[in-house]
């Protein structure tokens, strides 16, 4: 046996607590710690202070406790100097200017504030995507398994709490059933009926219960007469003795409707007897009332419900929505009985008299049904407005809205309808009392505005201008949105010159100099622009002009204003005051020189003054030039150009001169002026690239490459030119030096799609399919977020089966690209989704509306799927949008035979050039 000793009677560790790794915790109790003792005094605790504060040299604090309360004393909790102070109106401005402060230091720099938060914001999502972004290219190629890959995928084994399983299974016991058991489920479902004393069959159940087949014969009919009584209400179903009448329009919404009726019986039942237990609880709820009469008029019942509000009336006779209740549930006779009761109950109703009023049907017993709500409610201004309408006088009505303002001086909509029944002069009386009466009032003054309009005397009077100053006397000076939400109010209702008026006395309300009052100004009209409030807009600009009467982006919202939305002579009268407060900004000279080229002298006029005014301005040169050319004065324009050349010296001025030649058929003439002009602008790549388009027209294919290779040395970093000169070594059947130019121009402007995307259709044209696809992948992966890269892609390089999901992925990577809208657009226009398609169209061309190429692909659409209305409305925008830029559209445009042509003619030819 061994030495060791048993660990009962081993003495505990130290520090050893029974029960603690299981959680438990040690107590104290009293005895354990003694007899409670008294602490110190508070004299004791005084004196002890004191004399360690002898000991260590301190003087005594002095006042005792005075300085801890008010050095610990809440600030916010005042008991001292201010605690009597009365918060006065000068504190209330006081709290208003200091809000006015932290407002406007919070608007500072709100706009770049929140610009910076969002590229933040873009940029932490970018570094950081979510699993869901993450995993998005691998759950949209799930689209192409097969069915029956799905099929043989494997499935994954269930691990978790397999032991725990197994161990169940094993715990498991199965013992034999007994026959009394088994005996016991045989004769659950059989029935033994007798019938009892008083005839009626009942069903002895094992559990001892007994089932009534009379009552459950009683509830089948209660159901059936409760589903044929909501038939004959709600469908219309009238049965009189034997012939029955069916509205067959509401026969099967009825049916529809009793469908549900046997399932809500046990509801309504269950919904019953709590409200009848609401009511006997509480007989003083009005609610209760209604609501157990409602209940009754679901299940079918309007005696019942009838019967049950009347009852609610009597325990709750002050309660006007009992009765309001209890007279739509009776027909006319009974409900102005009812009426009259309710009335006399509660003889300051004014819901209860308007409807009693209601329940008249001439307008004799209805005005008199008012009067009489008048005399005991003569404060009403419900009843009042009720009295108004149902006089058909004016003066009647005049004397009415008199006899209301003096009774209700506060009522603002009394007053305005008792100045529109006044003659002017009155009018005026009225709305001057009518001030006085309410001096924090906005509607009054812009009601004054709009009398003076009507009058004629809209631009003579100031009301506006002396509303401001009242308000602002007044401290009831509204914000500047409701002032413009007033105007577009006031344009709306045709009251445009209170509109300007109110624009032009407000508009600056509560801004200073230091804010960004013309970004402001210009976000408020875009506002009122996209609310179709024209007339509000333009006002915005008229009086932000008189503010920054220099500035150039607001006179040309102004004038875009204008030119969408306005008239001819609008749009003539905003480009007059731009010249003339901008008389050096040339875009607008032009702007009104080409909105006058119908009247050639009108429009020399105009360009004569600009010409006064930027005398060596390279843009009115040419553009006079235009006007000369477009009027068919060839010599005119051609004198012009001469004169242009040595006036203002530009290689604008020297490419439009070649130009000019090349489209007169004049070549030679042409390329004597692009020699010259490449002696003074060798840097200039549209000279060589006219000066090769030169050589090929006259056939010169080795002049024309000398011509490219020459310009791209000189000017490496010109895309358009690398292009022609890859183009015209593959029309002379060169590929391999088209290859070779290319891969020259991408070391020499690298990362740039057309260049790729030129290279790769080099590829796909020369048969060499594997080969453009090992470039698509190269370019993308350095550019993508390129637009026309995916397009090329998705249309030339991939089988139709995998366009959806590439455009998908594309457009998830590429948000805003025309190009990609437009390709998207054509991929559902062969799938013949049609007006998805058009949609798709129509988005491209809201991102950017200077592409050609996508207005033509629209027309082309339209050419087919689109009605002739369509297809005009569409031209109509082109023309007026004027579109310059696009692969196949300035082909088209450029072209020397197209010379001249309108924007609607090359759209055509650009549509019918497109494949």
């Amino acid at each position: 046996m061994s030495g060791r000793r048993d660990f009962l009677s081993q003495p505990a560790p130290e520090n050893y607590v029974a029960g603690l790794g299981r959680g438990a915790t040690g107590f104290t109790t009293r005895s354990d710690l003694g007899p409670a003792r008294d602490g110190p005094s508070e004299d004791q605790i005084k004196a002890a202070v004191a004399k360690r504060s002898a000991q260590l040299g301190l003087s005594e604090p002095k006042g005792g406790d005075d300085d801890d309360d008010e050095r610990y004393q809440d600030p916010d909790n005042e008991v001292g100097l201010f605690a009597g102070g009365i918060y006065d109106k000068d504190d209330e401005d006081a709290d208003r200017i200091w809000k006015e402060v932290d407002d406007k230091m919070a608007r500072r720099r709100q706009k770049q504030r929140e610009a910076r938060e969002k590229a933040e914001r873009e940029e932490y999502e970018r570094l950081n995507p979510k699993i869901q972004q993450q995993f998005a290219g691998l759950k949209r190629a799930l689209e192409t398994v097969t069915d029956e890959e799905w099929a043989n995928l494997p499935d994954p084994k269930d691990l978790t709490g397999r032991t725990k399983r197994a161990r169940q299974a094993r715990m498991q016991r199965f013992y034999a059933v007994p026959d009394s058991v088994l005996a016991a489920a045989r004769d659950q479902g059989q029935f033994g009926t007798t019938v009892a004393d008083d005839g009626t069959a009942t069903e002895a159940n094992k559990d001892g219960t007994v089932t009534d087949f009379a009552k459950i014969g009683a509830a089948r009919d209660k159901v059936l007469r409760a589903r044929l009584e909501q038939q004959s209400q709600s469908s219309g179903i009238a049965t009189a003795g034997s012939a029955t009448s069916i509205d067959p329009k509401g026969y099967l919404t009825s049916l529809a409707n009793a469908q549900g009726v046997e399932q809500s019986i046990g509801d309504i039942e269950q919904f019953r007897k709590m409200l009848k237990s609401a009511v006997d609880s509480n007989p003083k709820q009005a609610a209760s009332w209604i609501a157990a009469a409602r209940l009754e008029i679901a299940a079918g019942k309007p005696g019942a419900a009838r019967a049950l509000i009347a009852k609610g009336c009597q325990h709750c006779p002050k309660s006007e929505d009992i009765w309001l209740e209890n007279i739509h549930l009776n027909d006319n006779r009974n409900a102005k009985v009812i009426a009259a009761q309710a009335i006399q109950a509660n003889p300051h109703s004014v819901k209860l008299w308007v409807e009693a009023m209601k329940l008249e049907n001439d307008a004799r017993s209805k005005k008199k049904v008012i009067r009489r709500a008048l005399d005991h409610n003569p404060e009403s201004e419900a009843l009042w407005k009720e009295a108004v309408n149902l006089e058909e006088d004016p003066a009647d009505a005049r004397m009415l809205l008199a006899k209301a303002t003096e009774l209700i001086p506060e009522s603002l909509d009394l007053w305005l309808a008792l100045a529109r029944l006044e003659t002017p002069d009155n009018a005026r009386k009225v709305l001057n009392k009518a001030v006085k009466k309410l001096p924090s009032s906005y509607e009054l003054w812009i009601a004054a505005a709009r009398l003076e309009e009507q009058l004629g005397e809209g631009t003579k009077r100031p009301v506006m201008k002396n509303a401001v100053k009242f308000l602002a006397k007044q401290n009831a000076m509204p914000k500047r949105d409701v002032w413009i939400a007033e105007a577009e109010r006031c344009e709306e209702e045709g009251a445009v010159v209170t509109c300007s008026n109110i624009i032009e006395e407000t508009l600056g309300w509560g801004l200073d100099e230091d804010d960004d009052r013309k970004e402001i100004w210009m976000e408020d009209a875009k506002g009122s622009i996209s609310r179709d409030k024209f007339a509000t807009a333009r006002a915005i600009y008229a009086c932000a002009l008189r503010v920054f009467p220099n500035s150039r982006s607001l006179y040309l919202a102004a004038v875009d204003l204008e030119r969408n939305h306005g008239t001819k002579d609008d749009l003539w009268r905003a480009l007059e005051k731009a010249v003339e407060a901008c008389p050096h900004v040339e875009v607008f000279w032009l702007m009104l020189a080409k909105e006058k080229a119908g009247e050639i002298n009108e429009a020399r006029r105009v360009l004569a003054r600009a010409f006064k005014q930027n005398p060596d301005n390279e843009d009115i040169w040419l553009a006079a030039v235009k006007l000369e050319a477009d009027n068919g004065h060839i010599d005119q324009a051609r004198d012009l150009l001469k004169t242009a050349r040595q006036n203002a010296p530009t290689d604008r001025v020297w490419m439009r001169s070649v130009a000019f030649e090349r489209q007169l058929g004049n070549n030679d003439a042409a390329l004597d002026l692009v020699r010259d002009a490449l002696q003074l602008f060798p840097g200039a790549p549209k000279l060589w690239m006219m000066k090769g388009q030169i050589y090929e027209d006259l056939g010169k294919v080795a002049e024309a490459r000398e011509a490219y290779a020459t310009g791209v040395r000189a000017v490496p970093g010109s895309v358009p030119l690398w292009l022609l000169y890859s183009r015209l070594e593959e029309r002379a059947g060169n590929v391999v030096k088209a290859r070779s130019v290319l891969d020259r121009a991408r070391q020499a402007v690298p990362k740039t799609p057309e260049l790729w995307c030129e290279l790769i259709r080099v590829e796909r044209r020369a048969g060499n399919v594997n080969q453009a696809k090992t470039l698509m992948a190269a370019a993308l992966q350095q550019m993508p977020k390129s637009g026309l890269l995916w397009a090329e892609r998705i249309l030339h390089l991939e089988p139709r089966t995998q366009r959806k999901p590439l455009i998908t992925e594309a457009i998830k990577k590429v948000e805003d690209d025309p190009v990609l809208q437009v390709t998207a657009a054509r991929i559902l226009w062969a799938e013949r989704k049609l007006d998805r398609a058009q949609n798709w169209f129509e988005r491209a061309l809201l991102l950017d509306r200077d592409m050609g190429d996508t207005w033509a692909w629209y027309y082309k659409f339209l050419l087919q799927h689109g009605t002739e209305e369509k297809r005009n409305d569409l031209v109509a925008k082109c023309v007026l949008n004027d579109p310059r830029h696009g692969e196949v559209w300035q082909r088209v445009a450029k072209d020397p035979k197209n010379a001249g042509k309108g924007t609607e003619e090359v759209l055509k030819l650009v549509a019918a050039a497109l494949n």
